[in-house]
């Protein structure tokens, strides 16, 4: 079962010295690490390396991916093929992004919104961006007066772009939940 997914926008491609930090993060965090291509990684992250003291009575340890995409990378259709349909950024976030980072959950509990939202905060703390979350309708109001938006989507569907901070504020609010996306899987 597919679980959250969140996206982190980016106006360059990530130097080879941040791909390194990044992948360094990811070993230190995880049970299991693989990496598929550079910038790829299959990883059972321990939620205790996010902060995550209550995994809910479960297996602390959830499969997730992280995959870097970009216009020269192996998955260059993937990222064209995700922005396609995506109004002009430029005017929201400041930038036409050129790259992204998806961060998906292979599980669907309460627990994997969680570590989906920090371990994309982690992940932007290494590399910087903007993270682009999906909403339901009625999450929209949780997200009034949180710090770090950088814009808000409403069409076709409500979807605010923000900093690690707004995440990690994001995450500690009652009725957080991410969405599986909408887009195509970058697997």
């Amino acid at each position: 079962m597919s679980g959250p997914v969140l996206v982190i926008e980016l106006a360059e491609p990530v130097p080879p010295t941040s791909i390194q930090r990044l992948r360094e993060l990811l070993v230190r965090s995880s049970s299991h690490f693989e990496e598929k291509r550079v910038g790829e990684y299959d990883l059972s992250i321990h939620a205790e390396s996010l902060g995550i003291v209550d995994a809910g009575g479960i297996d602390g340890r959830r499969p997730v991916m992280v995959s870097l995409m970009g216009p020269a990378s192996a998955t260059g259709g993937i990222f064209e093929a995700e922005h396609a349909d995506e109004v002009d950024q430029e005017p929201l976030i400041g930038f036409t992004p050129t790259h992204a980072v998806d961060v998906i959950a292979f599980c669907n509990r309460r627990v994997d919104h969680v570590v989906t939202a920090l371990l994309t905060t982690a992940v932007m703390d290494v590399i910087g961006g903007v993270a682009n979350a999906e909403l339901r309708e009625d999450q929209v109001p949780i997200l009034t007066g949180l710090r770090g938006i950088v814009a808000t989507m409403t069409d076709p569907w409500p979807a605010p772009y923000g900093s690690a901070e707004f995440l990690r504020a994001w995450a500690r609010q009652p009725g957080f939940g991410l969405l599986s996306s909408r887009r195509p899987a970058s697997s």
